[in-house]
């Protein structure tokens, strides 16, 4: 265990990270389907899948669809999990044990990382760390999602960040925060607040970005409902379109709004 490790509890559930795995297949098809060059070898890891490896298998299924021959790798810091998972390991699925310094040969290039639900503790000051050291094995272009859901997948944000420079230990660059929720808890922006990445949780105050991009989403949900858009669904569609002519780098993709998701590409990126 290297000293930016930390044991979680390690409790997830089946579909917990499904909606992720959607938005991933339609807007990061072409990192996941590429195979010139190294990107044939090129592997999908998940990090930290748990007691049960529900979420590296239902990713492996899903990014599948669209790249056949994928391999994915499932890391996992607790030894008996990982020997444990070995029971749904084939040709293409492998599970190591490990953590964020990543368990993988200079012969196993990455083009999509996932950590999530693993930075919900301790010091923020190790957040930055954490992502030089997860996106060392990213090839240029390659993508770490890094961020939190609820424990049914209901709620779910994330970073998105996308390894710019040739340099292996330069960190990823913080290129976008995505936002989803199916709606079972009905709709209001600050639903999305306790879920936020570790190192934003306590950027949500006067002064910060995140406190001024989620007083423009509140204020936009507000006029939203004021004007009948008042189911959650209805109220989320519309709150964002308002919140676009506001705030700058939110998309309005129709596919996004009408599935529960919020992208927001900020100039510069998402500040820390």
């Amino acid at each position: 265990m290297s000293t930016l490790d930390a044991k979680t509890r390690g409790r997830t559930a089946p579909g917990r990270l499904r909606a992720l795995d959607a938005w991933l297949c339609r807007f990061e098809r072409e990192l996941l389907t590429r195979v010139d060059g190294a990107w044939a070898r090129a592997v999908f890891v998940d990090v930290g899948f748990g007691e049960h490896p529900w979420t590296t298998l239902e990713s492996a299924e899903a990014f599948r669809a669209l790249q056949p021959e994928l391999t994915v790798i499932g890391v996992e810091l607790e030894e008996a999990r990982a020997l444990a998972a070995q029971a749904h390991a084939g040709p293409r699925t492998h599970f190591r044990q490990g953590g964020f310094e990543l368990p993988l040969s200079e012969d196993e290039p990455v083009r999509l990382v996932r950590a999530m639900n693993l930075l919900r503790q301790g010091p923020v000051e190790r957040v930055s760390e954490v992502h030089r050291a997860l996106g060392r094995f990213l090839l240029p272009s390659g993508l770490l999602v890094e961020g939190s859901s609820d424990p049914e997948g209901s709620v779910l944000t994330a970073h998105l960040l996308r390894r710019t420079s040739a340099d292996p230990e330069a960190p990823p660059a913080r290129e976008a925060l995505l936002f989803h929720t199916d709606f079972r808890n009905g709709f209001a922006p600050l639903l999305f607040r306790d879920w936020l990445p570790r190192d934003l949780r306590r950027r949500v105050r006067p002064g910060e970005a995140m406190h001024h991009f989620f007083q423009e989403w509140t204020d936009a949900w507000r006029q939203s409902r004021e004007a009948g858009h008042t189911s959650p669904a209805d109220a989320f569609r519309e709150s964002v379109t308002r919140l676009g002519a506001r705030v700058g780098g939110v998309s309005n993709e129709p596919w996004l709004l009408d599935s529960g998701y919020l992208v927001w590409r900020p100039e510069g990126g998402v500040s820390p």
